[in-house]
């Protein structure tokens, strides 16, 4: 062997060995630790925590310290939250790779939950676009818990009246998702012909909804039990996926949100426009490491060599489209489908049926 390839050789193993050890350090989960003991006196609220990765049986109901609003932000009494895909995620700390920013072996962030609508309780000083008594909804870390504190330019807006909590609670991840792929990613005009699929899940019914109030023709894909489902929200066709593949049909479409990620990228090219637009929100398949990360990556590949727009994304909550998506609600456009509710202390069973994959729209948890 030359001196050449024994170097080469020489650093073939030590990345292969970094690589392993990298490897193990993510993939290791250290035992749940207890809860800190709350100082004598302080004021207490009940929360779900997670205080190691795993299965939703890692999950405790605790008391913890009730937060105290900043000079900019609000307390908000919580009524109801909601789960999404991306609790599961993060309790689980699956794929591996999030724990790069999440933590190694235990996780940075021991709260559950982003969902939230709840009644203001009190404000800090510079505060003036809320008022103790309003009540709100919107997005923030650890919103299954009694009491959380937001930032009044954040993802906040007053819940209209005509809504209740749970119906609030579920709009601000799932929907914001729905509005920002068709919206902003792709581009939605009135008349366009728009394909949601996984249209009977959480981003699926605000998607089809969503669309209906731009004035696009919709054709929502979804499972047998889904069917009268999807209709009753304003879908124009509907698709058994169980019966017909609609990547075969000869419909082709300006815009397809794909909430599933259950076939190829080539087949939906197939029923896209020449210049249509697919968006990827969601993805059956997931997997230990790098999951989720493998067809957003091709998607964003594919898309520079192709005519057609194909990306992935995830949404980012802000107060402009917590505004919109209150007004949607406000008017009616927009009616929030709840599968099941939990009570705060079940939060672990509305994980693990969340994980099932089966919930039709959102999961809630009531709080009060």
């Amino acid at each position: 062997m030359t001196r050449r390839s024994k170097v080469l050789l020489g650093v073939l193993v030590v990345l292969v060995l970094a690589v392993s050890s990298l490897a193990l350090a993510l993939s290791h989960n250290s035992p749940c630790a207890a809860a800190p003991p709350l100082p004598a006196g302080m004021p207490s609220m009940r929360a779900a925590v997670h205080r190691c990765y795993g299965s939703p049986d890692v999950v405790r109901i605790e008391q913890v310290a009730k937060p105290v609003p900043g000079d900019n932000q609000l307390l908000v009494r919580v009524h109801a939250a909601s789960v999404n895909p991306l609790d599961w995620h993060y309790l689980s700390g699956q794929p591996y790779v999030l724990r790069l920013g999440s933590g190694w072996g235990t996780p940075k962030d021991t709260w559950i939950g982003v969902d939230f609508a709840g009644t203001v309780e009190a404000v800090g000083k510079h505060v003036t676009r809320f008022k103790p008594g309003d009540e709100v909804f919107g997005g923030r870390d650890g919103s299954a818990a009694e009491y959380l504190v937001v930032r009044e330019r954040g993802a906040v807006a007053l819940k209209p009246a005509n809504v209740s909590f749970e119906q609030a609670a579920a709009v601000p991840v799932a929907a914001s998702t729905a509005l920002e792929a068709l919206r902003d990613r792709g581009k939605i005009r009135a008349g366009d012909s728009v394909l949601v699929n996984g249209a009977g899940g959480g981003v699926g019914t605000f998607a089809v909804q969503i669309a209906k109030s731009f004035g696009a023709e919709v054709t929502a894909v979804t499972n047998t039990q889904n069917l009268g489902l999807v209709r009753s929200i304003g879908a124009d066709h509907v698709i058994d996926y169980t019966r017909e593949d609609f990547t075969r049909g000869t419909q082709r479409y300006d815009l397809i949100v794909d909430c599933s990620g259950n076939h190829s990228l080539s087949s939906y090219r197939r029923v896209l426009k020449p210049t249509g637009s697919y968006v990827l929100v969601g993805e059956a398949h997931m997997g230990s490491w790098v999951g989720p990360f493998v067809m957003p990556a091709k998607t964003m590949l594919l898309s520079r060599i192709v005519g057609q727009n194909l990306t992935p994304m995830m949404a980012q909550l802000e107060q402009g489209d917590m505004t919109f998506l209150g007004e949607l609600l406000k008017r009616g456009s927009l009616r929030p489908v709840i599968d099941r509710r939990y009570p705060l202390d079940q939060t672990a069973q509305a994980l693990r049926y969340l994980e099932t994959g089966h919930a039709r729209g959102k999961v809630i948890l009531t709080v009060d």
